[in-house]
């Protein structure tokens, strides 16, 4: 029965949507920097002028509500733009990995099906070659609206492509925005990075963004007017939804093309930077430099396998506050997280395999037996599937109808990473499924192993995999690139990883050295490793080993 007196209406409720953010930036923030890249800087208005000039030319080449605008760049202003641009026309961005090779982009574009693409000059010969591989597959349908953005560029284009500032000047400054009917109507396209099979497109609600923007406020204890350098790729996850978080605070966004050392010095320095985040490699890049300590204070966030624990010390003895987040494209980003600024040298120890626990927007996170989903109990033993539920998930797969029920199962979203509850509720991974060892009937964590071999001095990658044992059923086999102008072998290794006191199963029983094979993202492709750790058992039993 309905309480009497109960009314929803337009004065009560509005979609949600991150949008709203910018509208809010424009009229609070007004004169205030919203983008500085190079020696341009946008105000608040600007970026929401050129906004809403965006979506009122994206509405006259003819682009309608629902339909997907694709983006090949790195981040420079007009991505950042695109965020905002896209969904106030009502369509939907999917901004993809710029490392993709042209088979590749074909292949994602011809799932989008996208109306028009914004693509970068340094880009350019990759869209165009991909063009090439989708005619011959669907001869009728046309490539979609080739928007270039800034720079020039050598390649034939085809002839009714635009430039991104000729595109603005056709936009109209008084367009009204297109809100969403309903706030989980998709907003963008996100694609998983493909180190377990083929990626796949993950699709975010507007309703998702707004929360996993205000939630990532939150988890990271973030204040107004912070300023953000944009050393995440925009199309991971949206930048982590950062376009839309540093909006709602009215921050200071500085974009560069190229992530290195020296730039991130400086901007710290120019700029005041208080925020960035991105992969744990831009850990290895900081503890490299030769730069003096910061003068402030920065947030760094990474989400992935951390380096070794001395990497993270030298980085804090820097300036730095590291936070540690989990998380992977179907959860819009990191959504655990751990401040990993102890102070207790026992924790210092450990500090690689923490992982926290989740975001006070993400409903519930929990590790549990994936065959009785019964949540396994607080003792930092029990190993089970890491699971969740919420409002800030993702609504689907893209043309995917059988993917997204297998992943949202049960009800909850199903990970496929394996972890242990401590008993203070933290979570700490130990692999993914696929990656595990099953080693005398005990799952064997081939990232505990990585870590202890990675703290070997002449290190620079490794990654273990399992292979076939007609003993135990499965052992640990090691893929190693060492640094250069260093030498190890095999031995020197495995004794490395006796002395650090591993289990006697968790020792590698081989050692490979070489390059370590990667997907476009940067991923290693354990699954490869698996096939040639087979092939070397299968030589080992010819031989009589």
């Amino acid at each position: 029965m309905e309480l009497e007196g109960f009314h929803k209406c337009e004065a009560n409720y509005v979609p949600l949507s991150p949008v709203s953010f910018l509208e809010r930036a424009a009229f609070v923030y007004e004169k205030a920097a919203s983008v500085i890249y190079g020696d341009v800087t946008y105000t608040w208005k600007e970026t929401y002028n050129r906004c809403i000039r965006l979506a009122s030319a994206l509405s006259i080449l003819g682009l309608n509500h629902g339909q997907v605008v694709a983006a090949l760049a790195p981040n420079v202003p007009a991505l950042y733009e695109l965020h905002f641009g896209v969904p106030m026309v009502g369509a939907i961005l999917s901004a993809l990995n710029t490392s993709l090779d042209p088979l590749t982009l074909a292949i994602t574009l011809q799932q989008l099906e996208p109306k028009i693409i914004f693509v970068h000059h340094q880009h350019i010969q990759t869209v165009l070659e991909a063009f090439r591989v989708l005619s011959p597959e669907k001869p009728a349908t046309p490539s979609p609206r080739l928007v270039l953005i800034s720079g020039k560029h050598s390649a034939t284009v085809p002839s009714n492509t635009l430039c991104y500032n000729d595109l603005l000047s056709l936009g109209k400054p008084d367009f009204k925005i297109i809100n969403p009917n309903d706030e989980c109507d998709p907003i963008s396209i996100n694609f998983t990075s493909g180190s377990t099979g083929k990626p796949k497109g993950a699709i975010y609600s507007h309703r998702a963004a707004y929360l996993n923007s205000l939630a990532v406020i939150f988890r990271y204890d973030m204040r107004k007017r912070p300023v953000f350098l944009w050393t995440v790729d925009m199309f991971r996850c949206n930048g982590w939804c950062f376009p839309w978080v540093v909006a709602a605070l009215g921050g200071t966004n500085i974009c560069i093309k190229e992530v290195t050392a020296e730039i991130i010095f400086d901007s710290i320095v120019i700029h005041k930077v208080t925020h960035l985040c991105g992969s744990p490699t831009i850990l290895d890049k900081i503890a490299s430099s030769k730069a003096k300590p910061i003068p402030s204070p920065v947030d760094l966030i990474v989400a992935g396998p951390l380096p070794p624990s001395d990497t993270i010390l030298k980085i804090e003895s820097m300036g730095f506050n590291i936070h540690h987040g989990y998380g992977m494209t179907e959860a819009l980003g990191p959504m655990t997280h751990t401040s990993l600024r102890t102070g207790n040298e026992k924790d210092n120890e450990n500090i690689t395999c923490r992982e926290g626990t989740h975001n006070i927007l993400m409903e519930n996170v929990d590790v549990k037996d994936p065959e009785t989903m019964i949540s396994v109990p607080y003792d930092g033993k029990t190993i089970g599937e890491v699971v969740f539920r919420g409002n800030v998930m993702m609504s689907g797969y893209l043309k995917n109808i059988e993917g997204t029920q297998k992943a949202f199962k049960g009800g909850w979203y199903r990970t496929g990473d394996l972890g242990v509850r401590n008993p203070n509720g933290d979570i700490v991974m130990k692999d993914r499924v696929l990656d595990s060892i099953v080693s005398e009937g005990d799952i064997v964590s081939t990232l505990e192993i990585e870590q202890v071999i990675k703290n070997h001095p002449f290190i620079k990658e490794v990654a273990v995999v399992g292979k076939p044992n007609h003993i135990v059923g499965q052992s640990p086999s090691a893929f190693v690139t060492l640094k250069d102008d260093c030498t190890l072998s095999s031995n020197d290794i495995i004794k490395f990883c006796e002395e650090e006191l591993l289990p006697r199963n968790m020792i590698p029983i081989d050692v490979v050295f070489g390059i370590l094979p990667k997907n476009s993202t940067g991923k290693i492709l354990k699954y490869v490793l698996r096939e040639k750790a087979k092939a070397i058992e299968a030589i080992n039993l010819m031989n009589g080993h």
